[in-house]
């Protein structure tokens, strides 16, 4: 793929300016995926890029069928260009681990794209993709170093070239050995502040056109819909605003969500500071821009609101609010396909492995020793009944084994995740020939037809260090549970 002019220069204009806060999926930007294809099975990461155009690396750790190689393409989720395919790259292969490799992708244009993997293997060729949105989250500060190191070449360049052109203007024409008369000095020194007065100018001309494009390219920085929350007895609406600053390229419609589990929108209400009640709710879009839920019991409290959202191209949003529940607010009963939990409160310390849940049952994390940042985990939980032994009367929960999300205490990191992975739903059927899934807020995952285990993982990689409340729903029966576990990333 060919980097035109025009992207370098707005690749290079990212170096220049201090970080901007990044809301995209709320400070979760890689992707973590399980996917098959055919009878060779990948657990990908890919790591996005914070500035567009970038460089996107991925890794594959692979499994089943042994696998020779594997090519990558990126291109365009949806649309005329998502047809036409450019150069695959091959991965490169571990040579400490055959079932390890790793590769990077240039992606040249913000939106909804997807990695392409073809895999070659002693079971045939096969094709599977993952989505990815591709947006720009903050623009990159200069290094220090570099920028002094700039700076003095910068004027020594300026120096250097006024110093050639008073040497011209008062030597160029006498004799070798002469000495230049009194007139040609003057006329050097006039020369030679010309000269400055004219790079002065050209450098503050090239500020100015600088400023320009940096302006532009901040303009491409992604910033999620605005949500304003109206809270009327216990009916919330959440008013989402379109967002078009000012062109179609960049504009996000209020009024095209796909149905992601069979809803528009899962949206997770956790009380601060504590986060000592979590909800899992299902708002239903009333009118355009306009989702509607009738809210349970609730402690009254302040609590933030993170709602995930799917578009018709397949890029996905985590809409942030706030509310504060007062405390003559009567509530109704959880919906069916909700969930609730009221874990001790983070200053009370952390909770363990295991999760003591309301009816009697208990959800274990088989958790690691350690667990650092930045590192792909496979992360197990199982659900045991009163008794102690696995749980057997397993249903899918929103057509899954299971549901969760991982969040930072201070609020700057939420993921909602599935145990295939961290990709919505809808875009990962729009990726691998799902065609147009429609906008029918009662489509769902198909129900498995092999009895479910009481164990289901989760694939996730914490972004920074810290400590993070992590919420589990499964479901057995009837009852949706929601086991609750505390983690200190380093």
């Amino acid at each position: 793929m060919k980097l035109h002019l025009r992207s370098l220069l707005l690749l290079l204009l990212c170096v220049l300016f201090a970080p901007q806060p990044a809301h995209a999926h709320v400070g979760s930007k890689d992707v973590f995926e399980q996917v098959s294809a055919g009878p060779y099975n990948l657990f990908v990461t890919i790591r996005m890029p914070t500035v567009i155009p970038g460089v996107a690396n991925v890794e594959v750790r692979s499994d089943g069928a042994a696998i020779s190689g594997i090519h990558i393409t990126p291109l365009p989720l949806t649309g005329e260009a998502s047809k036409h395919p450019p150069t695959s790259d091959l991965m490169t292969r571990s040579t400490a681990d055959p079932a390890f490799f790793t590769g990077s992708l240039w992606l040249m244009a913000s939106g909804s794209w997807q990695v392409r993997f073809q895999v070659s293997g002693a079971s045939g060729d096969q094709t599977a993709s993952v989505p990815v949105p591709a947006v720009a989250i903050s623009t990159l500060k200069m290094q220090r170093g570099l920028g002094i190191t700039l700076a003095l070449l910068g004027l020594f360049l300026v120096l250097s070239m006024a110093g050639i052109v008073a040497a011209s203007v008062r030597e160029a024409r006498l004799e070798p050995g002469a000495i230049a008369p009194p007139n040609r000095k003057r006329r050097a020194i006039l020369a030679t502040a010309a000269s400055l007065a004219f790079m002065s100018l050209a450098i503050w001309l090239g500020a100015k056109w600088w400023n320009v494009e940096a302006a532009g390219y901040s303009m491409d920085v992604y910033r999620p819909m605005k949500v304003n929350p109206v809270l009327s007895g216990n009916q919330l609406d959440l008013n989402v605003h379109a967002f078009h600053p000012d062109s179609e390229r960049r504009a996000r419609s209020n009024n095209d969500f796909l149905p992601d589990h069979g809803h528009l929108m899962h949206l997770y209400a956790i009380r601060e500071p504590e986060m000592d009640a979590a909800f899992h709710l299902h708002p239903e879009l009333v009118a355009a821009g306009d989702f509607r839920i009738s809210l349970p019991v609730m402690p009254p409290g302040e609590y933030a609101l993170y709602g995930d959202v799917v578009h018709a191209n397949g890029f996905p949003e985590t809409l942030t609010a706030k509310i504060a529940i007062p405390l003559t607010m009567s509530g109704g009963p959880l919906g069916a396909e909700d969930a609730s939990a009221h874990p001790q409160p983070l200053s009370q310390g952390q909770l363990g492995s295991s999760f003591k849940l309301p009816d009697g049952y208990t959800m274990v994390w088989g958790r690691p020793n350690a667990i650092t940042a930045s590192t792909a985990y496979d992360f197990r939980f199982r659900l045991l009944d009163a008794n102690g032994n696995p749980a057997t009367d397993m249903q899918p929960y929103l057509g899954m084994a299971g549901h969760a999300a991982f969040v930072k205490t201070d609020g700057t990191v939420f993921a909602h995740t599935h145990p295939e992975g961290s990709a919505a739903m809808p875009a990962m059927m729009l990726a691998n020939g799902g065609g147009d899934i429609g906008m029918d807020p009662n489509m769902k995952m198909d129900t498995p037809n092999e009895p479910l285990s009481n164990t289901v993982e989760f694939p996730y990689g914490f972004p920074s260090s810290g400590r993070y409340r992590i919420f589990i729903q499964m479901k057995h029966g009837t009852t949706v549970e929601t086991g609750v576990f505390d983690a200190t990333v380093l």
